[in-house]
């Protein structure tokens, strides 16, 4: 079957068109969390739709045969989320890469499969784990938000500033960084931040020979 004939060519079209949509919602939702002051969200959002870009851009590549041509999608959803607060915002995109996730890339990786396209069905298989992490992610900070502890652990815990790097370890992020002053929206926990994993340090001595 060539992919002119197939499903998988409006799926990955609807994959394209979903990823950009994403994307511009993740954006808008980012300018929202700055307005409200939290920084920290502000990253998560700008993060995830840097990496939805590039999912458009991977599904867009697959179709390259098709250039030159148009692609009717029949039957697509699309999710309409403009509320004006963060936790719904955070909420809806939980929900919506749940959905990627475990419904939509999943089947399209199937159906990829059965027409013979086993490269394409790969990316959409691996694609589906990343929205599952996108999912958890999101669902980790929309808890904290939802419970008050965007700002405050149960226990003693590091936090960074993402503004200047400082790190503080307390139960609560201080309400400015006492290096530059940030507000406390641009904290978040040690743990959250991939620059700062346990050993790091180990590392970085063994680099400089100490």
């Amino acid at each position: 079957m060539t992919l002119a004939d197939s499903r998988t060519k409006e799926n990955l079209m609807k994959a394209f068109a979903g990823e950009s949509q994403a994307r511009n919602r993740y954006t808008f939702a980012a300018e929202l969390a700055q307005q409200n002051g939290l920084y920290v969200i502000k990253k998560v959002f700008d993060l995830t739709a840097y990496q939805e870009q590039h999912h458009a851009e991977v599904f867009y590549k697959l179709l390259s045969e098709m250039d030159g041509q148009e692609i009717r999608v029949p039957e697509a959803d699309y999710p309409v989320n403009t509320a004006q607060n963060v936790e719904q915002q955070l909420l809806n995109a939980m929900e919506n890469e749940a959905r990627e996730a475990d419904e939509i890339y999943r089947t399209f990786g199937d159906i990829a499969l059965e027409e013979g396209f086993q490269q394409i069905s790969g990316k959409f298989y691996m694609i589906a784990d990343v929205e599952r992490i996108h999912q958890q992610r999101f669902e980790t900070f929309y808890q904290w938000m939802k419970e008050g502890k965007l700002f405050v652990s149960d226990v003693k815990t590091g936090w960074v500033c993402l503004n200047c790097g400082y790190v503080i370890e307390a139960t609560n992020a201080p309400q400015n960084c006492p290096a530059c002053d940030a507000s406390q929206g641009y904290f978040v926990r040690l743990s959250m931040s991939p620059y700062y994993e346990s050993g790091m340090g180990e590392d970085k001595n063994r680099d400089l020979g100490k």
